[in-house]
């Protein structure tokens, strides 16, 4: 049987802090959602000033990464590419900035940002979600 790390409130505060660390050091208002493996949201925040449809994009993001195992950005790569088709899958949003959590080469979570650029999202989501320093 295998065995892999889940996330525990001590460790989704530690993504929330690193990732808000990041957001605050570039003074940008976003919405920073983590969820479990699954895809069920653990945290959310917004910060002062971020729109409030970011709450529902950036809770998307990390649920897509979770469930994708992967970062958002090769799903809008993917439709930018011409595979437009994509953008109707179930379940998912194709925008940059979800980014899995990564233990032992184990997907255990993924956190989602929004409310800045794309890249600047992906930035804060990384800063959190590399906590770790897992690969």
């Amino acid at each position: 049987m295998k065995t892999k790390s889940v996330l525990s409130q001590t460790e989704v505060s530690q993504i929330l802090a690193a990732a808000r660390a990041e957001a605050q050091k570039n003074n940008w208002a976003v919405t920073i959602a983590i969820a479990d493996d699954g895809g069920h949201l653990l945290a959310l925040e917004r910060l002062d000033g971020c729109a409030p449809a970011s709450a529902y994009i950036a809770t998307e993001k990390a649920r897509t990464s979770a469930l994708g195992r992967r970062e958002t950005k090769s799903y809008e790569d993917m439709v930018n590419g011409g595979r437009t088709a994509f953008v109707t899958a179930p379940l998912l949003t194709s925008l940059e900035g979800g980014v899995p959590v990564i233990v032992d080469g184990q997907v255990i979570g993924a956190v989602g940002v929004s409310g800045v650029k794309a890249d600047q999202d992906a930035q804060v989501a990384k800063a959190g979600a590399d906590i770790f320093g897992a690969k």
